[in-house]
């Protein structure tokens, strides 16, 4: 088949690869297409889902539910279990064909092996763990306005500029770069879970939802690996991304970081439904395990409460939780930047504020 990354003008439409493991779809991929209709209207395109596996097509109208114009679906028994070979083969060789002109992956543990192979066979170019996304300008402006320290009054852009504006840290996360891939297409990006919001599910878009059912073609040549077994590691880890209260802690319980960390599981504890999160501070410390990070190179978050406890609010921090519907703050630091976002703040000592919390809450529990 005629392919050539360079041909622009032969590319359209915005495409999610939707991952699912055992037939059912990740969370993950309602966020990217909720994310990808926003995208689709900006650029006047169809927003199309991809999904692969084996016996999935029962599921791939609930994508139409998310704003979804069309489902691709490519079905074989080669499918059921995720494997690099298949995987690459046949997403490529669909977007050979249909040729879109973006692609959009989670940043999942399966999504960042897909992506980077998948770019390297399509000859184009991958931006990784992007954050956030744009393509009309005047919203990429207004987003450097609010979460820049660009003096964007004063810089000259290309307003016509319509190039997907892949958004990623940089640098250990101290600096926030924008890509962009205006030679080549389609602009391919994965995208960290948990940074885009969900939107609403309507059971009218997902009966209009249209399907499609793709031919695969794989033969034992195209694979190099087989998966013969799938074990399962039990391994108890934080989730984060779908609390509905988290209680982070950073630098300032460094005083007394046994102390700090008990705290913050007490006040969770109280809270019901609340797990405990940190800055990146506290993490590279080695005070709370890795999955436990909140921020830009971290997880990022958006829960009905936020408690930052001793946190200074670091731009990367806030970057990871400052989309939470009600943030609580406590510092001693009076003019700590993370009282810039807080909707309630706090300047005290934590370790003498916070128990005071704690009884404050078991109070109000008791009288319910």
């Amino acid at each position: 088949m005629s392919f050539n990354s360079s041909d622009i003008g032969a590319f359209q439409d915005i495409w999610v690869f939707c991952e699912q493991r055992e037939g059912k779809l990740m969370n993950t991929d309602l966020e990217l297409v909720s994310e990808g209709r926003k995208l689709a209207d900006e650029r006047g395109s169809k927003l199309i889902g991809i999904l692969l596996g084996h016996n999935v097509e029962g599921i791939a109208k609930e994508l139409g539910g998310y704003g979804a114009d069309k489902v691709i679906v490519c079905d074989d028994p080669a499918l059921e279990v995720y494997t690099t070979d298949a995987y690459t083969k046949v997403l490529c060789d669909v977007a050979m064909e249909e040729k879109p002109e973006i692609i959009l992956i989670g940043a999942t543990n399966i999504g960042r092996d897909l992506g980077p192979r998948c770019a390297a066979r399509l000859r184009t170019g991958l931006t990784a763990d992007c954050t956030h996304l744009d393509i009309d300008m005047n919203k990429y402006v207004e987003f450097l306005t609010e979460s820049s320290t660009l003096d964007v009054a004063n810089t000259t852009f290309k307003m016509e500029d319509m190039n997907l504006k892949m958004t990623r840290p940089a640098f250990g996360g101290h600096l926030m770069a924008t890509i962009i891939c205006p030679r080549f297409r389609p602009c391919m990006s994965t995208v960290r879970p948990g940074v885009m919001k969900k939107g609403e599910y309507s059971q009218e878009k997902a009966d209009a939802c249209e399907i499609q059912m793709y031919p695969v073609s794989i033969s034992p040549e195209d694979l190099k690996t087989k998966v013969t077994d799938v074990v399962k590691e039990t391994k108890k880890l934080v989730d984060l991304i779908g609390a509905e209260i988290v209680v982070s802690v950073g630098r300032g319980i460094s005083k007394n970081v046994e102390e700090g960390i008990g705290l913050a599981e007490q006040l969770a504890d109280a809270f019901g439904n609340a797990v405990v999160g940190g800055s990146r501070a506290v993490i590279d410390s080695g005070w709370l395990p890795a999955d436990h990070q909140v921020g830009q190179t971290g997880k990022t978050v958006h829960p009905r409460i936020y408690v930052a406890l001793g946190i200074s609010g670091a731009i990367q921090h806030k970057a990871g939780m400052q989309d939470s519907e009600l943030i609580i703050a406590v510092n001693k630091d009076e003019t700590a930047p993370i009282f810039d976002c807080a909707d309630y703040g706090i300047a005290g000592d934590l370790f003498k504020v916070v128990p005071m919390m704690i009884e404050a809450i078991k109070a109000e529990n008791a009288n319910k």
